[in-house]
């Protein structure tokens, strides 16, 4: 878990952790996960609050961004996104 341009506290570490850890419902040989949350400047401090978080998976890694006015609600974008691409992998690799 990286945080870029502000120190992330325990509640966000571990909430973006927890649901990390839910993704594991949809494959189970995630082998691990690396978080990266930004701080972007931008001229109007919008949706400023970026989430990046690369799946390692056996043969294939997954990749997710997202932005938004928040840590969290950009987390479960992200997360959200990455559900959806282990679906899709593992319907892929079960149809093989």
């Amino acid at each position: 878990m990286h945080s870029v341009r502000f120190d992330a506290d325990e509640k966000l570490i571990g909430l973006v952790e927890g649901k990390l850890q839910k993704l594991e419902q949809f494959h189970d040989r995630i082998i691990s996960s690396e978080v990266f949350m930004r701080l972007e400047h931008d001229s109007v401090e919008r949706e400023n609050k970026v989430v990046e978080i690369k799946l390692n998976l056996p043969g294939k890694d997954l990749f997710a961004k997202k932005n938004s006015r928040s840590f969290e609600d950009a987390a479960d974008q992200t997360i959200e996104a990455l559900r959806k691409q282990l679906i899709k992998y593992k319907e892929k690799v079960q149809d093989h």
